[in-house]
């Protein structure tokens, strides 16, 4: 495994880590968006409404997967980087949706994150992009702390804080 200055900000969907990536940007940290949501963006713009988007759910995460892994491979390594989601979120991903997660596992055997992050959650809001419910958020919550464990992390917990204060809290551990 490679070492990295990559910091990933993670967390199960609708825990406020586009708000902090947003703000990191503005503070002139180099960010990477989050990868699901940027296709399902493109998608919906096309005309294709989420359930035509993840039809082939095995296709939509193998897709998503192969993604985050060819930006990564792209990365400076030495720089100071936060990703929102990085590719072993696609384990939790993989495995909430009842597919094999040894894809997954093997393509997060290639970086090593400097620090893992993840967002503590606040109420759970539906809209266009997500298909998850909060039952499914709070599983995906435990799995992805799960999956970056098995690889040998100990993911910081970040509290419900305003933004401001979330940014500041990943900071000082930066």
């Amino acid at each position: 495994m490679k070492q990295t200055n990559w910091h990933v900000i993670t967390g199960a969907p609708c825990a406020g880590k586009t708000a902090v990536i947003r703000e990191l940007e503005c503070r002139r940290y180099m960010v990477v968006h989050e990868v699901a949501r940027a296709y399902i963006d493109a998608e919906l713009g096309m005309g294709k409404d989420l359930t035509q988007i993840k039809a082939d759910l095995p296709g939509f995460e193998r897709h998503i997967l192969m993604t985050k892994v060819g930006i990564e491979a792209e990365l400076d390594p030495a720089v100071v980087i936060f990703l929102d989601r990085a590719v072993p979120d696609s384990i939790a991903y993989y495995q909430q949706a009842g597919l094999d997660p040894a894809g997954p596992f093997d393509c997060s055997r290639t970086f090593r994150y400097k620090e893992i992050f993840i967002f503590e959650r606040i109420g759970f809001k539906t809209d266009e992009v997500r298909s998850e419910d909060d039952r499914i958020a709070a599983e995906l919550d435990r799995l992805l702390d799960a999956a970056y464990r098995k690889l040998g992390y100990c993911p910081v917990r970040v509290p419900l804080m305003p933004v401001d204060a979330r940014v500041e809290f990943i900071l000082k551990r930066v």
